[in-house]
């Protein structure tokens, strides 16, 4: 209040060189600075006439003089006293409802640390980062959904938080929501058993739908789920008719996810598709050498090397092999990192890897995949819905497993070692050629190499 006092005195000061003495003590003089709002001025008029003489003759130069001594100011809004309450409490509300839909936001869950400054961009990834980009900066005017997918640990995430944490910081007025597909579908099942069901329903709905940005994660979780993809349809439907962004992540794209309902499917294939493959070489070394600068590690740069060329699978695996290193280093007591703990590293890890690594363990994973019970895996059904797992599975295990083809075949309802051989052999072919068939097996061999089911 004080510099609004002080600059107001100076626009005075030259507003009574500008003007007659009689209209500076009249119109001018009178004035009451009341507060600056959305880059204006609030001034108020002893009277109405007062006003109107002021709009009339002097607003021009009032305003030049305003913005020489008030960098952000823009335009003047004058009042007469009948105005001033109505002016302030419409204010007051604008505020309000700017601190609600903060708050909202500052509970979201989102992390600061993901943003798209700290996304590293390469060729795997530089078009759906760019309309995430556009997404923020103009939320619910260009892509609309925008409908990222890709295997695990590719940066899907990431990527939601930053749309999220750039609209936060640039945006205020807009009120974001972050989810999982889980986390939706827990709070729709809660509204169902609430004992006030209409109240319950009610809160489940202005928390979806009362809301300028929708992001959801792993939305195939809900596609064998009819009631949770029912409510969905209609939060969908609702945000997309009000020009409400909305943005959704999958591990695969929606004509391949089999459950999922058709009318979803449509919605989500009405907007912009964008894949997330896996980093090239490059762009590997790029992440780790950012995550050294973030976390202020100290390695040799032949550390960050060899990390680069000896894991591909998923940028999580990446980061999380570089924290193992540094933190080998530390135990033995040594200042910076370096190849030979690297190597023992990946060592450790290989270990872990393959003491998990069994036929069971790719047989269960592919099953939950793809949404299939495991006595029709290995049964003798012929129809393709069950086939591609089955091969699928015969492929992914002929190259993680040093297993003899005979004994695939047994566990996999009996076959013998030619079947194996021709699913192998097939599927190998088929991932040269089929983007989304590729994206699926190394998002499997993520999955059956970690330690998630």
């Amino acid at each position: 209040m004080d510099s609004l006092l002080s600059n107001w005195n100076e626009v005075l000061k030259g507003m009574s060189k500008l003007v007659t003495a009689v209209s500076y003590d009249l119109y001018i003089e009178t004035l009451e600075p009341i507060k600056i709002d959305n880059n204006k001025l609030i001034l108020l008029a002893s009277t109405i006439s007062n006003k109107n003489q002021l709009m009339r003759l002097h607003k021009d130069k009032l305003l030049t003089e305003v913005k020489k001594y008030f960098e952000n100011v823009d335009d003047l809004v004058i009042l007469d006293p009948s105005e001033k309450e109505a002016f302030l409490e419409d204010i007051k509300h604008a505020e309000e409802v700017l601190e609600a839909k903060q708050i909202f936001n500052d509970k979201n869950k989102l992390n600061e640390k993901y943003t798209f400054e700290s996304f590293v961009v390469g060729k795997s990834n530089q078009f759906v980062y760019a309309a995430c980009r556009s997404v923020a900066e103009n939320p619910g005017k260009k892509y609309n959904p925008l409908f990222i997918y890709g295997g695990v640990g590719l940066g899907k995430t990431h990527l939601l938080h930053a749309i999220g944490n750039y609209v936060r910081k640039t945006r205020k007025n807009l009120k974001i929501l972050y989810v999982t597909s889980e986390q939706f579908t827990n709070d729709y099942i809660q509204a169902l058993k609430a004992d006030k069901k209409e109240n319950a329903n009610k809160a489940f709905r202005d928390k979806y739908r009362d809301i300028d940005i929708l992001m959801v994660d792993d939305i195939q979780f809900i596609a064998n789920k009819n009631s949770t993809q029912e409510e969905f349809f209609h939060t969908f439907n609702d945000l997309y008719q009000l020009d409400k962004q909305i943005v959704i992540t999958s591990d695969k794209h929606p004509r391949n996810m089999e459950t999922l309902e058709e009318r979803l499917r449509s919605r989500f294939t009405g907007g912009l598709i964008q894949d997330i493959q896996k980093p090239d070489f490059e762009t590997r070394l790029a992440i780790l050498q950012k995550k050294v600068e973030i976390e202020r590690y100290n390695v040799e740069p032949d550390v960050l090397i060899y990390l680069a060329e000896n894991i591909d699978t998923n940028i999580r695996e990446l980061e999380g092999s570089l924290n193992k290193v540094v933190s080998l280093s530390s135990l033995i007591g040594k200042q910076k990192a370096t190849k030979e703990e690297a190597e023992e590293a990946l060592k450790d890890i290989a270990l872990s890897q393959s003491q998990n690594l069994t036929v069971d363990r790719i047989i269960d994973i592919v099953c939950k995949y793809y949404n299939v019970k495991r006595d029709d895996l290995i049964s003798k059904k012929k129809n393709k819905e069950i086939v591609d797992p089955r091969q699928i599975c015969m492929y992914i295990i002929t190259e993680l497993l040093d297993v003899p083809l005979m004994n695939i075949g047994t566990a996999l309802g009996g076959r013998d070692h030619t079947t194996v051989i021709h699913a192998r052999d097939k599927i190998a072919s088929s991932i040269k050629t089929n983007k989304n068939l590729k994206t699926d097996i190394d998002d499997l061999i993520a999955m059956i190499k970690s330690d998630e089911m």
